[in-house]
């Protein structure tokens, strides 16, 4: 049985902590490693190898960090096969949909790539007589992430790569149903030249994260999960005077209005809904038929969902892989039977799939639901599994009036023809991520990732913009160089620009 360690200071660690978890292989239900758990020494150690390594790393050129990041990100290309792999072993997603993830991760490797632009201060020349005002930034020191299972690879890549480009050192907490990736990219790492301490995995579960809320020596954390942990992680990391960047969960809903392309508004829906088996932040949960659409909508999304090919992530027919745990297979399916109980019509019934040669895998195929309303649980909760949600209202503004009572605001997408349409529906809905004709709008590596309402927790999105200003810090420095010469009286009011 293969025992994943943490990796502490350019090298595996078992630590001091002797307590293990199963990793599964969800496609076969069976037990395929252990993992360390790590708590308040195995973070020390962490910290105690990143605060040594910031000494020198925070002091290096901005050249040699970004030639670290071009190795880094070559070797996530001649590698990326062999992580997609490991991720669909450990999570389920097929291969195709872990390579994916890989490559938009790896955009931010690229935005990482290109610092040198980004982190250009700017100089004003002679703001007074003889005196000049210029700003820098500068990284903060130890930072953490905690991470989800559902991306092991794409959210952690959110977060590292601007972080130690930026100057500072990491230490990443992935989840402990999926750890490999973290281990796998600590060595690409250690490969592209990155020194020993400045990137580290700790493993583990609430005592490792409690130890990294706690610890006075990381200056600022970065999390990525569900809306009560994203609270409670900002709220005990904010009070300890830490930044806290807290992305939490969703409720997303495509619009489908009477003038859209039905083949393509239900070929997006369908996959937005059912990839990697509904586990995304930015799944499609709702869609929401506008007027006399909805038949039609239903009709053409129960033959999608019907079509779609459920098995092994790593075969290569599959488009929908297993739920990650025997416990998130039972939470979906019981979610579907609670729909039914409260008035849904289940059109599609997911629940009790049995994939050949594979039958104790936690597998549940599509299901679609209609006539949902909002007081349904199946509207309510976010289901983190292939659940598709139908809801029917009269008009675009109803539809944009059901999106904004939602409480939460993470992404949303319309489908229409209409100009007009859109750009109502883009300026009013309360959300951060809009698509028009995109069923899942992740901005690109350049703009900043997060929602609004319950899906953010404080105002820090990730990378983009937002990932440089979260993990430096602003100097603002004014000058005057006088010639020796020069008699100049020091005045005991406060200083003007004259």
């Amino acid at each position: 049985m293969t025992t994943i360690q943490h990796w502490i200071n350019g090298s595996p660690v078992t630590g001091a902590n002797p307590s293990t978890a199963p990793v599964f292989n969800p496609a076969t239900g069976q037990e395929q490693a252990r993992v360390v758990l790590g708590g308040a020494a195995e973070v020390d150690a962490a910290v105690e190898a990143a605060s040594a390594a910031f000494e020198t790393w925070s002091q290096s050129s901005l050249a040699q960090r970004t030639q670290v990041m071009f190795a880094f990100r070559q070797l996530l290309v001649e590698h990326e096969e062999e992580l997609g792999r490991i991720i669909s072993a450990e999570h389920g997603k097929t291969v195709d949909d872990a390579r994916g993830e890989i490559t938009r991760g790896r955009e931010v490797v690229e935005f990482a790539c290109g610092l040198g632009d980004v982190l250009k201060g700017s100089f004003s020349d002679q703001v007074s007589r003889g005196v000049d005002v210029h700003d820098f930034r500068q990284p903060l020191g130890v930072v953490a992430g905690i991470t989800p299972f559902n991306f092991p690879a794409m959210v952690p890549l959110w977060m590292h790569p601007i972080a130690i480009a930026t100057g500072n050192t990491f230490i990443l907490k992935p989840s402990e149903r999926d750890p490999s990736a973290a281990n796998f990219v600590a060595e690409l790492y250690r490969r592209a030249g990155l020194p020993d301490g400045v990137f580290n995995v700790v493993h583990g579960g609430k005592d490792a994260v409690d130890a990294i809320l706690a610890h006075p020596g990381i200056e600022a954390v970065s999390f990525v999960g569900s809306t009560p942990i994203a609270k409670y992680v900002h709220e005990q990391a904010t009070s300890r005077g830490k930044r806290v960047q807290a992305l939490g969960g969703a409720k997303n809903h495509a619009v489908v209005l009477p003038d859209a392309d039905l083949e393509f508004a239900a070929n997006h829906i369908t996959a937005g809904a059912y990839g990697s088996a509904g586990e995304r932040c930015m799944a499609v949960s709702v869609a929401v038929a506008v007027g006399d659409v909805a038949d039609s909508l239903v009709e053409v999304l129960e033959r999608k969902a019907r079509d779609v090919r459920v098995g092994p992530g790593d075969a290569s027919d599959t488009e929908m892989g297993p739920l990650v745990t025997r416990a998130s297979q039972e939470r979906v399916e019981n979610a579907v039977g609670v729909a039914a109980s409260q008035g849904a019509t289940v059109v599609v019934d997911g629940r009790g799939l049995k994939v050949d040669g594979h039958e104790e895998g936690f597998f549940t195929g599509p299901s679609l639901l209609d006539r949902v309303t909002v007081e349904m649980d199946a509207y309510k909760e976010e289901l983190f599994g292939p659940v598709l949600a139908v809801v029917r209202v009269d008009s675009l503004d109803e539809a944009i009036d059901l999106v904004n009572a939602n409480p939460y605001g993470n992404g949303t997408a319309l489908f229409t023809g209409s100009g007009e349409a859109a750009r109502r529906f883009q300026r009013r809905v309360r959300v951060g991520m809009i698509g028009i004709n995109v069923p899942v709008p992740v901005p690109m590596s350049y703009y900043s990732f997060g929602g609004w309402k319950d899906s953010l927790i404080g105002d820090s999105p990730v990378h983009g913009p937002e990932g440089i200003r979260f993990y430096t810090r602003p100097k603002v420095v004014t000058t005057r160089w006088p010639q020796p010469a020069q008699q100049l009286a020091a005045g005991f009011n406060f200083p003007t620009s004259s």
